[in-house]
């Protein structure tokens, strides 16, 4: 059952790079920025979540706290950070971000220390029997909990009047803005929500790993940047997608390209080739 063994590992790979990229990709609809400070917050979901777990012993409250600090903090990084500068060139929004990020992993080295941090009884850890398989609870969480989060993101976005303003704010800002949308407040709500699903997706490697450390968004925000480009960028539905593929693809590469790439040149040569094929990515529209 090696086929289902690996397929289920790309799904479980592939959800928390969703919860990474739709954030991603909610920031750059909105305001076509690439947010690689995005990665950050990430990082702060995974100690959070630790700290809290290994402080209160409850991991479901160490993930409200997560990903509550990380959503606030995602408003203050709007604030300070990219709203001075939104009149300025798209990259120098990009270099900005960049720095921020750089500046977040020496924070968090000098505030968690440059060793990591681990749960002291990680939680879920144990294991059930699936088919032939055996997974832990702890990937199943992260499945299940994938699946409510951004099936009640997909529920805000078509269902609700934040949703409709969010839209109208993405295509026509200026519209928006004369038919009483508040621009910023929208903004706001936004990187709050890409924040804190970020977090969350931090929450669960940590969870995966039972460790968080300095730089542990880095590879996971250079596939995320990779995933809004293969799904188009600025299109929730295909960064979805495009995160489960991407995982599927790891993983079964690891297996059969394991020899020639590692993991991470399995991603990005998939990226390469789907760019070479499709400049405007799998599901962006001519």
């Amino acid at each position: 059952m090696l086929f289902l063994d690996l397929f289920v590992e790309g799904l479980v790979q592939g959800s928390i790079y969703a919860l990474i990229a739709i954030g991603l990709t909610l920031v750059y609809g909105l305001l076509r920025i690439l947010h690689v400070a995005h990665a950050g917050m990430f990082t702060l979901g995974g100690y959070l979540s630790v700290w809290a777990t290994n402080a209160s012993g409850s991991f479901v409250l160490s993930l409200l706290a997560a990903a509550l600090a990380a959503g606030v903090a995602g408003i203050l990084v709007y604030r300070l950070c990219y709203r001075p500068i939104l009149h300025r060139p798209p990259h120098v929004a990009l270099i900005a971000s960049i720095g921020l990020y750089v500046g977040m992993e020496e924070l968090f080295r000098l505030f968690f220390g440059p060793y990591g941090m681990s749960h002291t009884d990680p939680p879920l850890s144990e294991t059930v029997g699936f088919f032939s398989m055996r997974l832990k609870y702890a990937e199943i969480a992260i499945m299940a909990g994938a699946v409510a989060l951004i099936s009640a993101l997909a529920v805000v976005v078509n269902k609700t009047r934040l949703g409709m303003a969010w839209r109208a704010t993405v295509a026509e800002p200026q519209m928006a803005l004369s038919c009483g949308i508040n621009n910023d407040r929208i903004r706001d709500l936004i990187f709050f929500i890409g924040s804190a699903l970020a977090a969350l997706a931090g929450a669960m490697v940590a969870l995966v790993n039972n460790y968080a450390e300095p730089t542990m968004g880095a590879v996971p925000a250079y596939k995320a940047l990779a995933i809004i480009v293969l799904a188009g960028l600025g299109d929730v539905g295909g960064t979805l997608l495009a995160a489960l593929a991407l995982g599927v693809i790891e993983s079964f590469g690891t297996i059969y390209l394991g020899k020639a790439l590692d993991r991470d040149a399995i991603a990005f040569a998939f990226m390469i080739v789907v760019l070479m094929l499709r400049p405007r990515g799998i599901f962006g529209k001519g």
